[in-house]
C-alpha cells in the first residue's frame, strides 16, 4: 500500500483491504445468526457506507431488505456540527427489525439526531452495525451494537471514506500522515 496524495493531505496506509473484508465477512454471519428468521430492513447511510453495504449484502444468507438515506455532517477533514438530511427514509419500519448500517461514528453526533427520528416511527428492534468507530472522539452517548473495528481519533480515507469527494473508491484504509 502506497503513501497517498488526495488534494493537499497525505494519506499512509492503515488498514488492508483483506482485512477489511475478513471482519465485514465475521459481522455478516454475526448478523444471519441474530436475525435468522426476521427478515430485517437494513438502512445504509450514504455516502460512506456504500462499499460496506455491498461487501456485507454480498456476505449475508439471510432474507433482507435494504434502502439508502443520505445523512452528512462533514466537510474536508471536520465535522460541521451540522446533521443535513439530503435523501429521506421512504419505507415504513413501524414492528420491523432495522439495522443501521455506517461507515464511521467519531462524534456520534449524527447517530444521536437521527436514532430517535426512528424510534419514534416504533420498530421491532433498532441496532447500528459501523465499520468503524473512533471511541476517543465519541461526545454523544450512541448505541454501536456490531463494530468491525475501534480506531484513534485520526482522519481515515478509503473503502467508501472520502477526503471533499475524493479517495471514495480506495479498496483500503488509508490514515491522515501525521507530517500532513
Amino acid at each position: 500500500m502506497p503513501v497517498l496524495k488526495v488534494h493537499d493531505k497525505t494519506f499512509v496506509p492503515y488498514l488492508p483491504e483483506e482485512l477489511i473484508k475478513e471482519k465485514v465477512k465475521e459481522l455478516a454471519a454475526e448478523l444471519d445468526k441474530d436475525y435468522a428468521g426476521k427478515k430485517p430492513l437494513f438502512i445504509a447511510i450514504l455516502n460512506g457506507s456504500f462499499m460496506f453495504t455491498s461487501d456485507l449484502f454480498k456476505e449475508l444468507t439471510i432474507e433482507a431488505e435494504i434502502c439508502f438515506i443520505k445523512l452528512a455532517s462533514y466537510k474536508g477533514t471536520k465535522s460541521t456540527g451540522q446533521v443535513i438530511t439530503a435523501i429521506g427514509l421512504d419505507t415504513d419500519i413501524n414492528g420491523r427489525h432495522i439495522v443501521i448500517l455506517e461507515d464511521i461514528i467519531d462524534t456520534g453526533k449524527t447517530m444521536n439526531e437521527f436514532l430517535p427520528q426512528l424510534r419514534n416511527q416504533q420498530p421491532a428492534s433498532l441496532k447500528v452495525a459501523v465499520l468503524l468507530h473512533k471511541p476517543d472522539a465519541t461526545v454523544f452517548d450512541v448505541p454501536i451494537d456490531y463494530c468491525c473495528f475501534s480506531i484513534p481519533n485520526k482522519f481515515v480515507l478509503g473503502y467508501g471514506l472520502d477526503y471533499d469527494g475524493l479517495g471514495r473508491n480506495i479498496r483500503e484504509l488509508y490514515q491522515l500522515s501525521d507530517e500532513a
